[in-house]
């Protein structure tokens, strides 16, 4: 393995600005990285190659120039999860239905990502529309976890995390609407954000559910997350949901927090997200986490969230609600896969649905469109609602007694590749810890804290809305306490 793939995106970035190394050499490092081990892993669904090298040259060029790089990450590589429209590339959502579209647009991630001279190595795989929490509803296939191949890397983002824990990219793009960042970020041993709603433009994202989305970073340091997240954070006008107000300053956040003193800060310990159900070495290495943060001089509470326990059934009401909105526009007719059957547009539409759809993508089209349906929308959709006002009431209530809350990541470390895929609620409950924050629009990250019999465990830590910069201190500060930790080498 290349010592380049090894090193941080804040240490690549200093050699390549100080000309030590070339951006081209960095991208070609990484291209053969991915060659090497990808066949192992399969983390990627498309290699841009040829992309790749061309705009890192373009970077190496400006700077032997004398221009000023674009960006703290200018020449950096990363891999972007297959959601986000790119002109110059496929972009499939990991779904049959959109086989081999080239989008006429990029997102506005993308185009930022561009705009800040990074070099995007290709497309990451993903559960199918981002509905899953394993990757194994991929019509592309399973990507494997990088810590043992036999165990999922998480989902939906689950090769966005794998190329991370591969070292295959320093850096990646995710999207979470209940968890599908931080999630794999817990099993595969690397740093996941979800931003505030709002906070990281969607234009270009393709919608699984459209008040629950939302694109963040994704790393194997706060410190690169960070520098992620200003790159592609801030207000967008062609995002009508997006906020209008300055990305908050979680870079300088980020170094504060790596002199390791937390004194002063209050660190919420959520009753409802832990205990039972939650595997003792994942509870274990939880509470060894918050005997550190009091060592980092932090003051540990307790706050309870009551409705938290609800949250589960409201998200797979609200979900599936709007994943049947969302994608009644994959219809045959305008793009992506047509089935040509039948002699009517409805025959059509029918035929090319049940092909291009998977079986987690329909059971939620199906529930979703019972939910809404007349007679039954009060009853399901609209009391998921007033849930979700519950809860944010809930975030109010214990973010005015700490400045974070905290909890494990997941209830489980990475489980076995095919143990779950036919018990969509035993699925679902991967989920329990994250989804609280998607329903409340707050932010909240995955970062590593240990091992349980071998595989990694991740401390979620929320913060209140566009409280990024707090949430990024306390992490930098717990990460400075801990060795990073290391998959074991994977082969093709």
């Amino acid at each position: 393995m290349s010592d380049l793939t090894r090193l941080t995106a804040a240490d690549l970035a200093a050699k390549i600005h100080s000309r030590e190394v070339s951006a081209v050499e960095v991208a070609q490092a990484h291209l053969d990285r991915i060659a090497a081990v990808d066949g192992g892993v399969h983390a990627f669904l498309h290699v841009a190659s040829d992309a790749a090298l061309a705009s890192a040259a373009l970077v190496d060029d400006s700077i032997a120039a004398g221009t000023a790089p674009a960006s703290p990450l200018a020449g950096v590589p990363l891999a972007l999860k297959d959601v986000f429209t790119t002109a110059d590339m496929p972009t499939t959502a990991g779904s049959r239905i959109l086989e081999g579209w080239r989008p006429p647009y990029d997102a506005t991630v993308t185009a930022r990502l561009r705009a800040a001279g990074v070099t995007i190595l290709g497309k990451t795989n993903m559960d199918e529309f981002a509905m899953g929490s394993s990757t194994e509803y991929s019509a592309y296939g399973v990507t494997r976890n990088p810590w043992d191949p036999s165990r999922v890397p998480g989902g939906s983002g689950g090769g966005s995390a794998a190329a991370l824990a591969a070292f295959e990219a320093p850096l990646a793009i995710g999207t979470d609407t209940g968890g599908s960042i931080r999630q794999p970020a817990a099993f595969t041993g690397t740093v996941g954000v979800k931003p505030t709603y709002g906070g990281v433009s969607r234009y270009g994202l393709i919608a699984c559910a459209s008040s629950l989305d939302q694109g963040g970073p994704c790393a194997r340091t706060v410190l690169d997350a960070a520098l992620l997240h200003e790159v592609i954070g801030g207000h967008d006008p062609l995002d009508s949901t997006s906020i209008d107000s300055p990305v908050p300053s979680v870079v300088a956040a980020a170094r504060q927090g790596a002199d390791g003193d937390l004194s002063g800060l209050r660190v919420g310990v959520v009753r409802e997200l832990g205990g039972e159900g939650y595997q003792p070495g994942v509870q274990a290495s939880f509470d060894a986490a918050l005997r550190q943060l009091e060592k980092l001089g932090a003051e540990v509470v307790e706050v309870s969230c009551p409705h938290f326990e609800y949250g589960l059934a409201a998200y797979y009401l609200i979900l599936p609600s709007e994943v049947s909105s969302n994608l009644a526009r994959f219809d045959a007719m305008r793009y992506g896969l047509r089935v040509d059957e039948g002699a009517s547009a409805e025959a059509v539409m029918a035929a090319t649905r049940e092909a291009g759809f998977g079986p987690e993508v329909k059971r939620r089209i199906i529930l979703g469109t019972y939910a809404l349906s007349s007679g039954y929308y009060d009853a399901y959709y609209g009391q998921a609602q007033k849930v979700r006002t519950l809860i944010s009431r809930d975030f109010a209530a214990a973010f005015a007694q700490a400045d974070v809350l905290v909890s494990p990541a997941t209830p489980t470390t990475a489980f076995p590749i095919g143990d779950k895929v036919d018990d969509p609620l035993a699925m679902y409950l991967n989920d329990l810890a994250t989804i609280p924050t998607n329903l409340a629009g707050t932010a909240a990250m995955s970062v590593p804290s240990g091992l349980s019999d071998g595989l990694p465990v991740g401390l979620q830590i929320m913060a209140p809305a566009l409280g990024e910069a707090v949430m990024y201190r306390v992490a930098a500060a717990y990460e400075s306490t801990r060795e990073p930790l290391v998959a074991p080498e994977v082969s093709a």
